[in-house]
């Protein structure tokens, strides 16, 4: 279930623009606003899940589907020496949007 207010939710109904790359019935995939990388995307679940902390076994698989989907959308933008996953958790782990959702960034390493 999405919720009404979530900025990410919103994005992944297409009520707010963004720079899609990927959409399926479980997830949505498009461009960081504010890229720290060459290639810096989100992977989201359209499902409204806070955070990491808040996933369920469940959702075990959702959390499969999104890292082997960050390979394969990282190979298709260009990443192939490489790219990084992150996934912030909470305030304290520097989540901004409470919503769960995966970096992925590469290309030449600008946090070397």
């Amino acid at each position: 279930m999405q919720k009404e207010d979530c900025i990410f939710c919103k994005i992944a109904r297409g009520e707010i623009p963004s720079g899609k790359i990927y959409e399926d019935d479980e997830v949505f995939a498009f461009r960081d606003i504010n890229p720290k990388a060459p290639v810096h995307f989100l992977i989201i679940p359209k499902k409204h899940i806070e955070s990491l902390a808040h996933c369920e076994a469940v959702d075990t698989p959702l959390l499969g589907k999104m890292l082997a989907l960050a390979r394969t959308l990282a190979l298709q933008e260009g990443c192939g020496n490489g790219f990084r996953v992150v996934i912030n958790t909470g305030r304290d782990g520097g989540q901004e949007v409470p919503h769960l959702h995966v970096h992925v960034m590469g290309g030449p390493q600008p946090w070397k």
